[in-house]
């Protein structure tokens, strides 16, 4: 692949000209990511080039603000959901009050006795293995198996307008002191050896909620390297963002730094392109 020149980082029409070329003889948009960062292109411009979508470059279907905004607030059915900040390139929305407080304590309370050790996917094999990068305990809940997880559950898909069953089980973490998620993708890595036996159960990952359940003493805030943004836990709040590419392309590297005092409690939901089974 031919490579654009970098000597003035703007994206002009000629190089979304040649993505758009690109895009015709059949590379991927993660090849041409990486053709321009070879050429001198910064990541972060090389990433909004990413997002403006040329024609020709395919991008996943994600999951977004589905209904209208009333001010900061939004409706998700059962409640209102004050939108605090919205960002681009990537989509990163952070919500207040998502979760009331009593569903905050009912879910570490059903999770506290099921806590074991927490694992990541095998890349290699599609299992799961232990990784020193993440020293969290942490539980599912299969989708649906109480009144408060399937009324959450039912409230993320209005809110995302995304549907319930493309959600795998909600996750509960708990983080102890000096405990933390090393920065990390959310998504399957194309290039690994384990990820088509991953997606034959939903396809793809393409967003990731992060609801806070408590505060810690001091540290584990969720930190994105890429945005230079760092998100402090409060109970009840919680981030959101979508990747509609499983590359660095996509800007969401993202990690849970280590707790300094106390202990942090977060429930996940990863959202996959169809239904999860």
């Amino acid at each position: 692949m031919n490579q654009p020149p970098a000597t003035e980082q703007h994206l002009t029409s000629d190089v979304l000209a040649w993505m758009a070329a690109q895009a015709a003889q059949g590379y991927t948009k993660e090849s041409i990511f990486d053709a321009m960062r070879a050429a001198g292109w910064s990541r972060e411009v090389a990433a909004l080039a990413m997002q403006m979508h040329p024609e020709g470059l395919a991008s996943l279907r994600v999951p977004s603000l589905a209904l209208p905004v009333s001010g900061r607030m939004v409706d998700a059915g059962d409640k209102w959901v004050e939108v605090q900040q919205l960002f681009q390139a990537p989509d990163v929305v952070l919500f207040a009050n998502l979760l009331s407080a009593s569903e905050c304590r009912a879910l570490i309370e059903a999770a506290r006795p099921r806590l074991s050790r927490s694992l990541t996917v095998d890349t290699k094999t599609g299992g799961e293995e232990l990784n020193a990068d993440r020293t969290s305990e942490g539980m599912f809940f299969e989708r649906s198996e109480n009144s408060i997880v399937r009324c959450i559950e039912t409230r993320i898909a209005k809110l995302l307008g995304w549907p319930r069953e493309n959600g795998e089980g909600l996750q509960v973490l708990r983080y102890g002191p000096g405990a933390e998620y090393k920065p990390h993708y959310d998504y399957f890595d194309p290039a690994e050896l384990g990820t088509p036996a991953i997606l034959t159960r939903g396809g793809q990952r393409v967003a990731t909620l992060i609801m806070y359940l408590n505060e810690p003493e001091k540290g584990g805030a969720t930190v994105f390297p890429d945005l230079d943004l760092k998100v402090v836990p409060r109970p009840g709040q919680a981030v959101f963002f979508s990747y509609a590419q499983p590359h660095p392309a996509s800007r969401t590297l993202h990690g849970g730094a280590p707790v300094q005092a106390g202990e942090k409690w977060i429930a996940t939901k990863w959202l996959r392109e169809r239904e999860f089974i």
